[in-house]
């Protein structure tokens, strides 16, 4: 059964029961609070009234957590990443832990890519769905049911293909969803993401994002269709029971969007400039990985050797973390950085002087 006729058939169920849910957005937060042109004594946030937003927004959002300001950046982010409709999370955590759940159950298959996030595999193992991990970027390893996979891996700084995978969905009727936490203000249309640069919107199910990382805030979201979002609100446990994310927190994110907006494309600056530094890193003989992003590791292989590096360059003031098992495999501990566009040319270039001489130093 194609999945939107399923959801349609699990919301109209929930309608007939009288159990389905559904989000209203509230201009303030707190114990006293305006609806339209009234005023509610609201016995259903902890909090003593506050003026205006306040600081937090002090219930979930099925309550009384749901504020305008919710509203608006729910809608500029279904907007920004070309689908109908947008969901907030906690955080990109949270996001993957509320919709994988709710999606899947203990007679399901998730087919995840090998090197996907912590967070996507502790969703499926609280899913209880049947978990395969497939070869990392390997789609003929591929093929059934939910298939989630990473666009720009966090630890690889390479690229998933998107449109390969795609495509073997459609040919099994599976849903597709793909976290672009790393992707998200860096690759496609003003930031909007590799799912939106190469036109899958159709074909990918659900789009994650997070509201941490290029948009320097914090907090999640899921990008889907309508019906997809009013299922992930009646299901996600991880939405229906956290409290909303904070007004302040909303309001740089809107901000961040603003600028986004606003400004040239400041994802293909990003972009040019960690390939210059990559090409560098390169030409000196170091192993960078299929790294295609912002996210470029320098491969190292022994715990040891990598810890050694990293404590070097922190003595000459730059911070290369070792990543080291089990946030990678066995054997490929490595440097990882992460370029922004707060490195200008000249730091890269620097950095770049001192990462080959400390490296060559370790026998790199």
């Amino acid at each position: 059964m194609h999945y939107e006729a399923w959801i349609n058939e699990r919301l109209c169920d929930l309608s007939k029961r009288h159990l389905d849910r559904h989000v209203q957005a509230y201009l303030e937060a707190g114990g006293r609070i305006r609806i339209g042109d009234r005023t509610y004594l609201n016995f259903s946030s902890a909090a003593e009234a506050l003026r205006g937003a306040g600081c937090g927004a002090t219930a979930s959002r099925l309550l009384t957590g749901t504020l305008t300001w919710h509203d608006e950046l729910e809608q500029k982010l279904a907007r920004y990443k070309g689908y109908p409709c947008a969901l907030l999370f906690g955080s990109g955590f949270l996001a993957n832990v509320g919709t994988i759940p709710a999606l899947m159950g203990r007679n399901d298959y998730v087919f995840a890519d090998k090197l996907v996030h912590a967070s996507i595999v502790d969703a499926i193992m609280l899913s209880r769905a049947k978990l395969y991990r497939f070869r990392h970027n390997d789609v003929e390893h591929l093929e059934r049911r939910l298939i989630v996979t990473e666009s720009v891996f966090s630890m690889d700084g390479d690229l998933a293909p998107l449109q390969d995978i795609a495509h073997v969905a459609q040919r099994h009727d599976a849903m597709v969803m793909v976290d672009e936490a790393h992707a998200t203000g860096v690759f496609g249309p003003k930031g909007g993401g590799l799912v939106r640069e190469w036109g899958l919107e159709p074909m990918i199910n659900i789009g994650l994002g997070t509201l941490g990382k290029a948009f320097g805030g914090y907090g999640g979201f899921v990008a889907c269709s309508e019906s997809m979002r009013a299922f992930l609100i009646n299901h996600a446990r991880s939405f229906i029971y956290s409290t909303a994310l904070p007004p302040s927190v909303v309001g740089a994110a809107l901000g961040a969007m603003q600028m986004i907006e606003e400004s040239c494309d400041l994802g293909a600056q990003l972009l040019k400039n960690a390939a210059v530094f990559r090409n560098r890193l390169q030409e000196a003989g170091l192993n960078t990985g299929n790294s295609a992003s912002q996210i470029i590791p320098i491969m190292v292989g022994k715990n040891s050797k990598a810890l050694a590096i990293s404590k070097k360059l922190r003595e000459q003031g730059i911070i290369g973390l070792a990543i080291r098992p089990p946030t990678v495999p066995q054997g490929t501990a490595r440097i990882r950085l992460s370029v922004t566009l707060a490195h200008t040319r000249e730091d890269l270039e620097h950095v770049g002087q001192v990462i080959i001489a400390t490296a060559q130093g370790e026998g790199l």
